[in-house]
């Protein structure tokens, strides 16, 4: 079973969403998964008073921590106790 999958209507996720202007700018963004308003059978992220398609392109975390460390992990962030400036 996959992330989505065990997503439920208006469950509270998290997702790491990049600027569509500067595609080295991203961050932890919280999101809810809603039916989709045109398509009722489909799931989708409500993020910015916007729908987005729950696609399996989409990488959905259940807290804040674990797309933190997902994030940390994708854009070589170091631990806030080793970094120094």
């Amino acid at each position: 079973m996959d992330k989505k999958e065990q997503c439920f209507d208006e469950e509270s996720v998290f997702v790491i969403l990049r600027n569509p202007h500067s595609q080295g700018v991203a961050n932890v963004q919280e999101a809810f998964v809603v039916p989709h308003p045109e398509l009722p059978d489909q799931k989708s992220l409500y993020l910015y008073d916007t729908y987005y398609p729950l696609t399996e392109d989409v990488a959905v975390y259940p807290t804040a921590f674990e797309a933190d460390r997902a994030f940390r992990e994708a854009f070589g962030i170091p631990d806030q106790e080793s970094y120094h400036g």
